[in-house]
């Protein structure tokens, strides 16, 4: 009684809501309504702007209305999903059809157990082949050309946002229909709309179909507490993307990375620890808004970020950050070429390929191959001291001075390898270390901090918050199911004031598009 209750106040307001909606929409000129409808590649659909909530709490009040009628209600999200890409990439949403369809086909190819493997086969041809295309066919060409002494002008290929993502959803789903995981969806409607939930579309997190594919049919239940955990983590996630991570990118990081030599040492360093710190609110921002998103909807999707800066090894960080993407290579492609089942050296040898697979996949770039590598060899040397030198359990975590230590020897570490990630190229990784090591200058400091304190001041908040308990959390989260659906929205109206105070005029994409 109570949920019907709150679903009936919720759609009172949606109610409301459309109909001044529609009122202001009908005084609007033709040309700011298709200005809201066509792609306009310079002003993307993206959670954090104003035409997403305007056209989000729009899309709410459709789906609300039809709670009860379940494939209606998943060709609206489907539908719904498709026009969100389109925003982000245009026509080439139609690459997002290709690869629904043939999948869907090929894992009930696969299911029936006739050549599974060749059909299995087929479908990583397609699917990695379109990723190969669009993402790695320049990188791959160069270097081919480098080593002919040819020399090779880029082509002019438009890479799709969200490709890497959906493209591993669609490979994971039939890798489990191939390990008999799951069963073969029986609707093309219920696959397509998990292929392409546009919460998760863009940049993750990567679900499976063994944890959404249940959810999928399942009556619409949004109960209090978790609209009020959806509210919560789009406020959290909303802050840190256009507060946090937008403002120190905007007013330090990238000064600090476009022109490095024009600043001391400790500058330098401190603008790397600024954009350990972006990244991880950008990307973690993300993620929060498509889980808070998601669970508006009624749909449950696992965490993708646990406090990562506090990790104590470089195992423990991938276990913390952009846990999908992890335990996807884990499960992918470390398991699938024999994970520790063939010797410890094998084990090692594993690691290293499913981490600089890892690298590749954020960018058709040395410095990403680089990148992957490092932290290949890192987890292989942290595994090496703690299981093989000091015979710890594999979930050992040190505690008191020693996780201290730890902490902070794994944070600086990870800034390090973050060079490689931010840099355009070697060169640039080159200027940023010999200006740490030879121009630190720490008398300059104290004029720094003063000059940018309000950015500082935003990077140990989102430092500090790392270690907020998580009761912390739950009490936020039950202060908003006590104040109801108006105090919801008063909640984020604050948050966007906030936001309008501190944003520049230009939208700022989420790093993680780009891979």
């Amino acid at each position: 009684m109570e949920t019907n209750d709150f679903l009936s106040q919720l759609m009172a307001v949606l109610k409301m809501f459309l109909q001044s909606i529609t009122s202001y929409v009908s005084s609007l000129d033709f040309t700011k309504v298709a200005d809201i409808l066509l792609y306009n590649p310079r002003e993307p659909l993206l959670f954090s702007s104003g035409a997403f909530l305007f056209i989000f709490l729009v899309f709410m009040a459709v789906y609300y209305c039809l709670r009860n009628k379940v494939d209606a209600r998943l060709l609206f999200v489907t539908l719904f999903s498709y026009y969100f890409f389109y925003k982000s990439s245009g026509f080439y949403f139609l690459l997002l059809v290709i690869v629904t369809v043939s999948d869907y086909y090929i894992a009930r190819r696969v299911a029936r157990g006739k050549h599974p493997k060749l059909w299995l086969a087929l479908s990583l041809l397609v699917d990695l082949g379109l990723l190969a295309y669009f993402k790695y066919t320049n990188f791959f060409a160069g270097m081919v050309a480098q080593m002919i002494g040819g020399n090779f002008q880029p082509w002019d290929i438009f890479l799709p946002v969200g490709i890497s993502f959906y493209t591993f959803k669609t490979i994971s789903y039939v890798v489990d229909v191939y390990r008999k995981k799951v069963l073969p969806m029986d609707s093309m409607l219920d696959y397509a709309f998990y292929v392409s939930f546009f919460p998760t579309l863009l940049a993750g997190p990567i679900t499976r179909t063994t944890d959404f594919g249940p959810q999928i049919r399942k009556p619409l239940h949004v109960s209090r507490e978790m609209f009020a955990q959806g509210v919560f983590f789009i406020i959290i996630g909303l802050f840190k993307k256009a507060v946090i991570s937008d403002y120190i990118s905007q007013n330090f990081v990238d000064r600090i990375f476009d022109n490095p030599t024009l600043f001391s040492g400790g500058e330098v360093l401190l603008g790397l620890y600024g954009y350990c710190i972006q990244i991880y609110c950008d990307f973690s921002g993300y993620s929060d808004m498509a889980i808070g998103i998601a669970l508006l909807l009624g749909f449950k999707i696992p965490m993708n970020f646990n406090a990562p800066l506090t990790a104590d090894s470089m195992t423990d960080f991938w276990r913390r950050w952009h846990i999908s993407l992890s335990t996807w290579i884990r499960d992918y492609v470390y398991i699938s070429l024999g994970g520790n089942r063939h010797g410890t050296l094998r084990m090692y040898l594993n690691q290293m390929v499913a981490m600089t697979a890892c690298g590749l996949w954020h960018g058709a770039s040395l410095n990403f191959v680089v990148w992957g590598v490092l932290h290949g060899a890192l987890v292989c040397l942290h595994k090496f001291w703690s299981q093989t030198v000091m015979k710890h359990d594999r979930h050992y975590h040190p505690s008191g001075l020693r996780r201290f230590v730890s902490v902070f020897v794994t944070f600086h570490v990870l800034c390090f390898t973050w060079l490689f990630f931010r840099c355009r190229d070697f060169e640039g990784v080159w200027v940023m270390l010999r200006q740490m090591f030879t121009k630190f200058n720490p008398s300059v400091l104290p004029d720094v901090f003063a000059a940018y304190k309000y950015v500082f001041l935003l990077m140990a908040f989102a430092l500090l918050t790392h270690w907020i308990p998580d009761r912390w959390q739950n009490c936020c989260v039950r202060i908003l199911e006590k104040g109801g659906v108006v105090f919801s929205a008063i909640a984020i109206t604050a948050v966007i004031f906030i936001i309008m105070q501190v944003k520049s005029s230009d939208i700022q994409p989420f790093i993680y598009f780009q891979f």
